[in-house]
């Protein structure tokens, strides 16, 4: 099915298929396990596959996107990510900038970037993200080179945002009410999915324990 129109205001749970973790034959099994499970919004990450494998990769997992409903977000390519017109794309704070990438994937698909501290939101948020993602809350190793940012500054970060904000690093469900009590609303999580023994299980079992915590503290999303 085509997905409706898009509000990333109801996006809650980002989940990133990443090739370090995943087999490239694994793809669409993976694939299919988190949008089984309920994640809200799918990224493809290939880092050191070349574009011709990256849209290989989307190609497969945008029938699958397209039916459960949920965005698809490339990383890292936005050639890619225009030429199978994925919903979304994501760049980091060594890529293009926000206006470089809309000039390659068009105004219908939307622009989200990595941020690292309060001064690189404020900038991303600037330079009109669509959304920011935030940290890494914890150490990771999807990043090891980047030093923790802490739970400090998400609700400063929030409060700056007219745009959703995604915290990420070493998100997993017994981490998730510090992470909520520190004032998120949203979160990324990665190798807490990929590595599951039950992918989709893990993927339900965080959802519903993120529904609970922020309906228990009364936030809505903003």
């Amino acid at each position: 099915m085509n997905l409706p129109v898009l509000n990333l205001e109801s996006l809650q749970l980002y989940a990133i298929l990443d090739l370090g973790y995943v087999k490239p034959d694994n793809v669409e099994k993976m694939s299919r396990a988190l949008l089984d499970g309920g994640a809200d919004v799918l990224q493809l990450r290939a880092k050191g596959f070349p574009p011709a494998e990256v849209e290989r990769f989307a190609r497969l997992m945008l029938p699958l996107t397209r039916d459960a409903g949920v965005p698809l977000v490339i990383n890292d390519h936005p050639a890619v990510a225009a030429a199978v017109s994925s919903e979304g794309v994501h760049v980091g704070q060594d890529d293009f900038t926000i206006a470089e990438t809309r000039t390659i994937v068009g105004e219908s698909c939307f622009v989200g970037k990595s941020t690292h501290s309060v001064a690189q939101a404020r900038a991303a948020l600037a330079e009109g993200a669509d959304y920011i993602g935030f940290g890494p809350l914890y150490a990771t190793g999807t990043k090891p080179d980047y030093i923790p940012v802490g739970l400090g500054d998400i609700a400063t970060v929030n409060r700056l945002a007219a745009v959703p904000v995604f915290c990420i690093g070493g998100i997993n469900q017994a981490r998730l009410p510090e992470i909520i009590a520190a004032g998120a609303h949203r979160v990324v999580v990665v190798s807490a999915f990929l590595l599951a023994d039950d992918v989709a299980r893990e993927v339900r079992q965080l959802k519903a324990a993120l529904g609970e915590m922020k309906t228990g503290r009364g936030l809505q999303a903003h």
